[in-house]
């Protein structure tokens, strides 16, 4: 599995609760976008966001980076301060 994890700074309630009502809205990714699974993690306290985007190969977080990175700044959480794409190695659940 590979997984696209991007870093936002910025970030508002409005703007989660605008990007939670499309992403439920939507029922799944946008068009392009060939990814399997989301996660978005908001820490109110620092105005921050982490948005991992999972996908099954390295072909389609390619794919969906480009998707991604070609989006309006306004249908993000945030300033996007970073993008990391990852391959996950290690997944452990209690």
């Amino acid at each position: 599995m590979y997984v696209r994890v991007v870093r936002f700074t910025d970030v508002s309630a409005e703007r989660v609760a605008e990007l939670l009502a499309r992403v439920e809205e939507g029922g799944g990714p946008p068009p392009g976008v060939p990814s399997t699974g989301l996660k978005v993690l908001i820490d109110e306290a620092q105005g921050t966001a982490v948005v991992l985007q999972h996908f099954a190969t390295a072909e389609d977080m390619a794919t969906g980076a480009a998707a991604f990175s070609a989006m309006d700044a306004s249908e993000t959480p945030g300033t996007r301060a970073s993008v990391d794409m990852c391959e996950l190695k290690v997944e452990l659940d209690a």
